[in-house]
């Protein structure tokens, strides 16, 4: 759909041409996916993230003295707490009332009263400190050279001293849960350093034996600054790390210096192992209460890797982190009409992108990713798309993985004791965009953090559901933490008062379910929570005029509105977003009822007769989509939050083929909201504009982030992305690189149970050639698109174990498609399947 245009429209046919099969589901990435920097880091966010789900490093990749910045997933302040307030119902009754009165202000300052201590905090681990010799300090800049590789998940740092060259190796392993440094020199004996442990938090070192040092230590029992009374001040996590060494067999000594610091000699290499373990035993047990010992534990992690040699901790890493990462594929190129030479386009050229040949050009390695980010509003170079879309599924793999912790606000990496925002799951968008790309971009295993993190929340969202609000089921507030808080944040209403944050969550569980198709997951994961949810909603809503259910009371996250009365408020009833999650947690009851035959449950009865009362989506006397049940004034019309856009993405209850007249109002609402904001809201918007298949705006979005922030001038709010491509609120937020993947499958695949939409937002100018490999819709489909001058050219389908039916949409041509699982589909531009076989 073109921009302003309601009505699809298909351009007439191109020639055909000759393209190899589309069916490989793992392939090797067209050109090389690098990160690259021409110098070491002067800020973090120059310094370059690996990590494993669990463990984290950032790679500084200094030379005369080196900085591997170290987190470990579970190092949180605190303690189990108790998320309830037995004085929160009085303090609601009061506040329902003055909604009820219409006295929008007095609610909003008595709401205060419902909200709740601050969550815990994210803590770091520690430094591996390494410090060279003194040749070191006059190495050769022209030969220095540090870079990620997205293929492999390894960070290396190359440069010269005089005739040698050095050389650093460093990646965190998956299935050994070490992170591991290689350091090797040209020539033979040349390696000299000294290495040792460090952390911002209470520890100790030692070395033990001739090649390991040991730090224990322990996060605080409580948020800072804790109480003086010791009683007052519990046991916190405790933490252990070892870090072995082991250098070339015949060559080179290992001298132990101050009880703390190892100092190798004259060798040729070096291989650092980092293991940590905490004490740590879910969020339900007291650090005090934990029987781990950390000690123990990475020694024995420890002993369990030393039987094998460097080359063989890579090759497992490799083969763990590949089989994720090489199940997409994408490559996008500019219009032939627009490169250099006579304008003809070599096909063979740009179809070899399928069995993983190189587009026509080639990237210089020594420019840095920094400069093709200042380049890009001038350039705008579609390999920097690729990277960046890439980069947020190796973010994704780096930091969440069956068995870790939930990816929190900056996913695994932090190098303060009071990182921005704690660092804790925001669940008003952040939590969840960190999982947007998890289903579309085939990694669906990092997402089941989320649903273990899920079920711990409805443990102690259930007694926050009965003491505070009296009410069944479970319900989760907008902030949380480890200890998986379901109380409402510290502080004013705007932000902390907003019960909404579990039902968004369960959003996911349905969607998994679509994606998947895992009904066993649907039965004993998902359909127990959704009940649960579910039964809250059911509770928390309250019939108001016209025998509508409302939300009482109700909050649009972080934004506020000007009350009749002309003052500022944030308190009312019935926000579009309350009501736009309900009507989609509702429906994926219903729908899970339905597959799992429990149509008749009288909890699923309920549901469907509570979906109709459900305050309907409405249009603002403006034209756009009002954010409130009422029309208010917004006396922040460009505000970062676009919640009251919910329905239209990631919900599914505004839609261009039923509710047209409320997308031509989504439509006005983006362009009234304006295009600045934060990195997450500028990717949040990419994806509504994607699903408006607007593809000029959802571009211009793209385009937006693509700026480089300067860290020594952050400007609040602006957005952007700092040199090793992490996204800026400003400071750092993960959220966005997700958001960016996610954004960009939705511009390329869009889907629902029976339909499949295929490049339905394509920016055809800016990437008018072009294949994606690997991409996943709803029903359990594979997707394989390529497409030549902005215009289809092929399109592979498979399913491995379901049988499907789907019509597939392509610029207003429909063609149904009945698929066997194990097959592989072949449509031409027309929809005509043209190949079949086996897989």
């Amino acid at each position: 759909m073109e921009d302003g245009d309601w009505v699809l429209v298909r351009r007439p046919a191109e020639r055909d041409c000759w393209s190899p099969s589309l069916v490989e589901t793992e392939t090797e990435p067209s050109k090389p996916l690098k990160v690259r920097f021409s110098g070491p880091a002067k800020h973090w966010t120059d310094a370059i993230p690996i990590g494993n789900g669990r463990l984290g490093a950032m790679v500084w990749g200094g030379v005369a003295s080196e900085t591997l910045q170290l987190n470990e997933d579970t190092l949180w302040t605190g303690n189990p707490g108790n998320y309830t307030n037995p004085d929160a119902p009085k303090a609601l009754s009061e506040v329902r009332k003055l909604i009820d009165d219409g006295k929008y202000p007095e609610a909003t300052e008595a709401a205060v009263k419902l909200s709740d201590n601050p969550s815990d905090v994210y803590q770091l681990l520690g430094d591996i400190k390494l410090e060279f010799d003194d040749s070191h300090v006059t190495y050769a800049q022209e030969t220095y050279r540090r870079e990620l590789d997205l293929d492999t998940a390894t960070v290396k740092v190359k440069y010269s001293v005089g005739d040698a060259e050095f050389t650093r190796e460093h990646f965190a392993s998956n299935p050994d849960q070490v992170i591991v440094t290689k350091i090797s020199g040209s020539k033979s004996g040349s390696l000299s350093f000294t290495v040792f442990l460090d952390s911002k938090l209470h520890h100790t070192s030692r070395v033990n034996g001739k090649n390991q040092i040991i730090m224990e230590g322990s996060c605080p029992g409580k948020r800072i600054p804790p109480k003086v009374n010791e009683n007052d001040n519990p046991k916190g996590i405790q933490f252990c790390a070892i870090l072995d060494l082991q250098i070339s067999d015949g060559m080179g000594v290992i001298h132990v210096s101050d009880d703390r610091r190892l100092k190798v000699e004259g060798s040729d290499w070096a291989v650092l192992l980092l293991v940590t373990s905490s004490s740590f035993d879910g969020p339900f047990t007291k650090p005090s209460d934990s029987k781990k010992d950390p000690i123990s534990e990475a020694l024995s992690a420890l002993n369990s890797i030393r039987k094998f040699s460097y080359s063989d901790i890579y090759a497992r890493h490799l083969d763990d982190y590949q089989k994720l990462f090489h199940r997409v594929s994408l490559q996008l190129s500019k219009s032939s009409k627009t490169v250099k030479g006579d304008g003809y386009l070599d096909k063979k050229k740009l179809m070899s992108s399928t069995t993983g040949q190189h587009f026509e050009g080639s990237e210089d390695d020594t420019v840095s990713t920094s400069e093709r980010v200042k380049s890009f509003q001038t350039d705008e170079d579609p390999s920097l798309v690729e990277l960046l879309f890439q980069y947020g599924r190796y973010l994704l793999i780096s930091c969440s993985r069956p068995g870790t912790q939930v990816a929190n606000l900056q996913g695994i990496w932090n190098k303060d004791i009071e990182p921005a925002w704690d660092g804790a799951p925001h669940l008003n968008i952040n939590l969840q965009m960190n999982y947007w790309p998890s289903l579309p971009c085939n990694l669906s295993e990092c997402q089941e953090p989320l649903f273990d993190y899920t079920s711990s929340l409805s443990i102690n969202g259930s007694k926050t559901a009965k003491v505070n609000y009296e009410a069944s089921g479970w319900v989760v507030h907008q902030v949380s933490d480890i200890w998986a808080k379901t109380s409402p944040d510290r502080g004013q209403a705007v932000w902390a008062l907003w019960q909404m944050g579990g039902a968004w969550l369960c959003t996911h569980l349905w969607e998994h379910y679509t994606f998947t198709m895992d009904k066993e997951f649907l039965k004993n994961k998902a359909y127990p929570l959704l009940e649960g949810c579910a039964s809250f909603l059911l509770d928390w809503l309250i019939e108001g005029c016209g025998g509508c259910l409302e939300t009482n009371p109700s909050t649009s996250p972080e934004h506020s509105f000007i009350a009749p009365d002309g003052k500022l408020a944030s308190v009312s009833y019935s926000s579009t977003m309350d009501m736009s999650i309900i009507k989609e947690v509702f429906s994926a009851v219903v729908s899970a009822a339905e597959v799992l035959g429990k149509n008749e449950d009288d909890l699923v009865e309920k549901v469907r007769k509570a979906q109709p009362k459900l305050y309907s989506t409405k249009i603002a006397r403006d034209g756009s989509i009002m954010e409130w049940a009422q029309d208010f004034e917004d006396p922040d019309p460009h505000h970062r939050h676009v919640s009251h856009l919910f329905g239209l993405f990631p919900g599914h209850t505004i839609t261009l083929e039923k509710t047209l007249d409320l997308c031509k109002a989504a439509d006005y609402t983006l362009y009234k909201r304006g295009e600045d904001g934060p990195g997450w809201s500028t990717t949040w918007k990419t994806a509504l504009w994607a699903r408006l298949r607007c593809s000029e705006h959802a571009y211009r979005m793209v385009k937006h982030l693509i700026n480089l922030v300067d860290p020594d001038h952050e400007i609040a709010f602006k957005g952007g992305l700092y040199s090793n491509l992490f996204a800026a609120h400003p400071p750092f937020q993960i959220d966005a690189n997700f958001g960016f993947s996610a954004a960009v499958a939705e511009m390329l695949v869009q889907s629902t149970a029976k339909d499949l939409y295929i490049l339905p937002a394509l920016p055809r100018d800016k990437w008018a050639n072009g294949c994606v490999k690997g991409l996943k819709a709803r029903g359990g489909v594979t997707v394989n698109i390529c497409w030549i001058e902005g215009d289809l050219h092929e399109v592979g389908l498979w399913s491995k174990d379901q049988n499907s039916l789907k019509k597939l949409h392509y610029r207003g041509t429909i063609a149904t498609a009945k698929m066997s699982s194990g097959r592989i589909y072949t449509f031409n531009k027309q929809l005509n399947c043209v190949k079949t076989y086996t897989l």
